[in-house]
């Protein structure tokens, strides 16, 4: 059963996975991480019939599934598994795709990772093949800097990875003290405030596939522009909190040449 939220020196977690509409291939997934051992939250962003026919026949103990009424985008999907598994007493949350880009066989990483440094977000740094679409893995250089720039730092190696495990207190703090993105943006401002927050980051390399004939909801034009403004907020933002970041920084370095 899950402890209670903040129990010193707990560390229990849950696998999250957002879905919408990626009926053929969230059975596997879900099969998968029950193989793990780790308990399965589900939120369904308003899928089609046929993928909530799919979800009920996967209601099983150690699997539970939250319904959104209408798509309301991937943010906003994984806020709400957040905090209903905070609620739950769990302690970190692993967030997984549900169309079968990430390498599961890596869950053991990552939760080793998270029991090493409780307080860590831990996130997948890609290594990817031939099957990545070109324009999305250049775009994403673009993004790798303006973080950097964002952070002062290059503590984050890829923000754009939705393979990580979140540690529930840290980023439900954050989501109460300001509500994150809704759709697309979210993995990149939910790294960067928890950053700011002081919150340490490990990157763990994980292999990452686009499966033929995949289901992408990432719209070129919108979440692009989504993210554009994402980045323009952030720097923004990251001017006031410039002096605590760099002193951040210079502490850390002190304290790696004591």
């Amino acid at each position: 059963m899950p402890h209670a939220p903040g129990a010193p020196g707990v560390f229990h977690s849950c696998a999250l996975i957002p879905i919408y509409n990626h009926k053929d291939t969230i059975a596997g997934t879900v099969q998968a991480l029950r193989a793990h051992g780790l308990p399965v939250l589900i939120v369904d962003d308003g899928s089609d019939e046929a993928t909530r026919a799919v979800l009920d026949g996967l209601a099983a103990p150690g699997v539970q599934v939250l319904r959104l009424a209408r798509n309301s985008g991937k943010g906003r999907a994984i806020t709400t598994g957040m905090l209903a598994a905070r609620d739950a007493g769990y302690t970190h949350a692993l967030q997984i795709d549900a169309d079968g880009q990430h390498d599961l066989a890596d869950v053991p990483r990552f939760l080793a990772e998270g029991r090493a440094c409780p307080d860590a977000l831990v996130c997948g740094q890609p290594i990817y093949d031939d099957s990545v679409p070109r324009a999305r893995l250049y775009g994403r250089y673009v993004t790798h800097v303006c973080v950097w720039l964002e952070t002062l730092s290059f503590m984050l190696r890829d923000s754009m990875c939705g393979y990580r495990l979140y540690p529930l207190e840290a980023t439900c703090a954050e989501i109460n003290r300001a509500p994150l993105p809704a759709r697309m943006d979210f993995d990149t401002e939910a790294a960067v405030r928890l950053i700011w927050r002081g919150v340490p980051v490990r990157n763990l390399p994980t292999r990452v596939t686009y499966p033929e004939n995949g289901l992408s909801h990432f719209h070129m034009l919108h979440d692009n522009l989504r993210i554009s403004a994402m980045h323009t907020r952030l720097l923004l933002g990251m001017l006031p909190r410039a002096p605590g970041l760099l002193w951040r920084k210079r502490k850390r370095s002190l304290a790696c040449t004591a």
